[in-house]
């Protein structure tokens, strides 16, 4: 456009010389529209310029449009991309999500199958654990069985055999009879209960004197005689005060009307604190039936040869040097009645099959002084037995208290 300007210009500014040409005085004027002309060239030109510079600037607002509008392609594109890749992630996150549950069902199912198992374990084991029990427990009832079988038949072939040798049964009382013979006889907690058995005439009344410091003449003592002076057992009491003893005088069974191996239950031997088994010249088959029955109810038990001064005295008589020396021939008869003594105990202990166990001879005046603190001119074993029945005493009280 401004090109077409241009040329036109200049065609009538040429046009305009032409006509003007011959003339002088019309100089100024052709200058004033050459000046003009050339203001308008340049106006022109700064206007091409300035055409030029818009185009540039529209070429470059293009470009810059075409880039933005690149830009905006691409922005879009990635937004697009993101859109899918946030689509991708949240689908991932879904099926891992899912997954996730799956593995979570799957692990609580394994808990529980886990769980399951360990109770079926535990339940196989504690069956088997009965099972177990239960068998060892008919093993135990099954060997039990066969040794009370074996008891049984021992024990019938031990009762026939003492049959057949004369020896009977021993009779366990039952908790009934416990209470109604300690009443019946007096028993009283805290007391040491002594019973004195033996045959009638072995001298229990006398012993059981000389255990509480009496005579036979003193009062208070137990009544004495050369046939049994009581059918009943009798109970004394210790003069002592100090002492809570209670001695029992156990009637002989030559006086009674029961067998021998009845003696000890009928009699209430069970429910003394010790026993003492007094014999004069033998044992018999009711001192054995005592010992045995004590070994059975772990009563303690003490067998004493009474009348030792007499039994010396006889052996003494019997003796073919009994003139000599009367200290020296005394003292032989002395050591014969003990070694006899022992050695016929140990033998009827032995043929009863109860354990050996110690006797202990004594003299009912010798008895009673060394009760009372005194020293006897002849003693034998009444010290010991002494010291024995009070440290058998106060063993059982130590255990009680």
């Amino acid at each position: 456009m401004l090109g077409a300007f241009t040329a036109g210009a200049v065609a009538g500014i040429g046009l305009l010389g032409g006509l003007f040409g011959r003339n002088r005085d019309d100089g100024p004027v052709i200058a004033e529209l050459q000046r003009r002309i050339q203001q308008q060239e340049k106006a022109i030109d700064a206007l091409t310029a300035k055409q030029a510079q818009a185009e540039e600037a529209l070429r470059k607002c293009e470009e810059q449009r075409v880039k933005y509008e690149e830009n905006a392609r691409r922005q879009e594109e990635l937004r697009v991309h993101a859109e899918e890749a946030r689509e991708r992630a949240e689908e991932q996150s879904r099926k891992a999500e899912e997954a996730r549950r799956r593995m979570e069902e799957q692990k609580q199912k394994a808990e529980g199958d886990a769980k399951h198992a360990d109770e079926e374990r535990a339940k196989a084991i504690a069956d088997a654990q009965r099972a177990q029990q239960e068998q060892m427990k008919a093993d135990q009832a099954r060997r039990e069985a066969e040794k009370a079988a074996e008891d049984a038949h021992a024990a019938r072939e031990e009762a026939e055999k003492n049959l057949r040798e004369g020896i009977r049964p021993i009779v366990i009382p039952t908790q009934a009879q416990f209470h109604t013979t300690k009443l019946r006889l007096g028993y009283k907690k805290g007391f040491i209960h002594f019973a004195v058995a033996g045959i009638a005439g072995s001298g229990k009344s006398s012993l059981i004197n000389a255990f509480r410091g009496l005579r036979n003449k003193d009062s208070g003592a137990a009544p004495t005689g050369i046939v049994e002076t009581t059918s009943v057992i009798a109970r004394y009491p210790d003069p002592d005060p100090a002492n809570s003893f209670a001695w029992y005088d156990v009637p002989g069974a030559g006086t009674l009307t029961i067998p021998d191996w009845q003696y000890f239950t009928d009699q209430g031997l069970y429910i003394f604190d010790c026993i003492v088994v007094l014999f004069d010249s033998r044992f018999t088959a009711t001192d054995v039936a005592i010992l045995r029955n004590c070994v059975r109810f772990q009563i303690p038990t003490y067998i004493v040869r009474s009348k030792s001064r007499q039994h010396i005295e006889n052996i003494l008589e019997d003796m073919p040097n009994a003139d000599d020396d009367v200290s020296d021939v005394r003292a032989a008869a002395r050591e014969q009645y003990i070694s006899e003594t022992r050695a016929s105990v140990t033998k009827n202990l032995h043929a009863a099959g109860l354990s050996e166990q110690r006797v202990y001879l004594v003299e009912k005046e010798a008895l009673v002084q060394v009760v009372k603190g005194k020293q006897p001119k002849e003693c034998i074993d009444e010290r010991e037995l002494l010291h024995d029945m009070l440290g058998e005493i106060r063993r059982r009280r130590a255990a009680e208290a």
